[in-house]
C-alpha cells in the first residue's frame, strides 16, 4: 500500500493536531496589527468548537494507531 497501512489515521492525527494548535494560537496570540475589515480577535465560539473537533479527531486517530 502506498505510504503504509496507517496513512488515514496518521493524516487524521495531523489534521486534528493542526486544528487544535492553530485555533489555540489564534486565541492566545491574535494579530498585533489588523487591516481594515479584519477582526481584532477570532470568534470565541467558533474557535472553541474547532478545538473540540480537532481534539476528538486527534484522540480518535491516536487510539486507532495504538490499537492496531
Amino acid at each position: 500500500m502506498f505510504l503504509g497501512e496507517d496513512l488515514l489515521p496518521l493524516l487524521l492525527l495531523a489534521l486534528g493536531g493542526a486544528l487544535v494548535m492553530g485555533n489555540l494560537l489564534a486565541l492566545f496570540r491574535p494579530p498585533r496589527e489588523t487591516k481594515e475589515g479584519d477582526l481584532d480577535r477570532p470568534p470565541l465560539g467558533r474557535s472553541v468548537t474547532m478545538i473540540v473537533v480537532g481534539l476528538v479527531t486527534a484522540v480518535w486517530a491516536l487510539a486507532s494507531l495504538l490499537s492496531a
